[in-house]
């Protein structure tokens, strides 16, 4: 169950390979993508998952790729439509990349700390993805609309 849980999860770590030219789907991917690299940092840390270093490692670099593509999906006018993006993001453009930069840098250094192989213990993951998550909510907070 473990290692089926895993390989479904990596696979939806992928979704931002798949990128279309609908920016809303695409902003979905890429937090479908989000979501799962999340679920498993978060199963792992609480040892609901075994951790492994190549676990870890997928876990950051997928975050690594999501940080440095997704800011190209909020052009003007998509924020209509099936979208949970807050208005805000286009209203705070500076805020929003500010908040970007923020994921981005915490996502290169996650990454670097992981090394090729990953980081090598429990320990040394919530290092290295701590930052990341921390990032993650605070844009959540800010520029996502809750659900209703």
């Amino acid at each position: 169950m473990k290692t089926a849980l895993i390989f479904g999860a990596l696979a939806a770590m992928a979704a931002p390979a798949l990128a279309t030219d609908d920016a809303i789907m695409t902003r979905k991917s890429f937090m479908w993508s989000n979501g799962a690299s999340a679920g498993l940092a978060v199963g792992m840390m609480k040892n609901e998952i075994e951790y492994s270093p190549a676990a870890g490692n997928a876990v950051l670099k997928s975050f690594m790729a999501t940080s440095l593509a997704f800011g190209d999906y909020f052009p003007d006018g998509t924020d209509q439509g099936d979208t949970r993006a807050s208005p805000k993001i286009w209203e705070d453009r500076a805020g929003f990349d500010a908040a970007l930069a923020e994921f981005q840098e915490a996502s290169a250094s996650g990454a670097q700390a992981g090394g090729r192989e990953g980081p090598a213990d429990l320990a040394a993951f919530q290092a290295a993805v701590g930052p990341i998550l921390n990032t993650c909510n605070s844009c959540h907070e800010e520029y996502q609309l809750s659900r209703q």
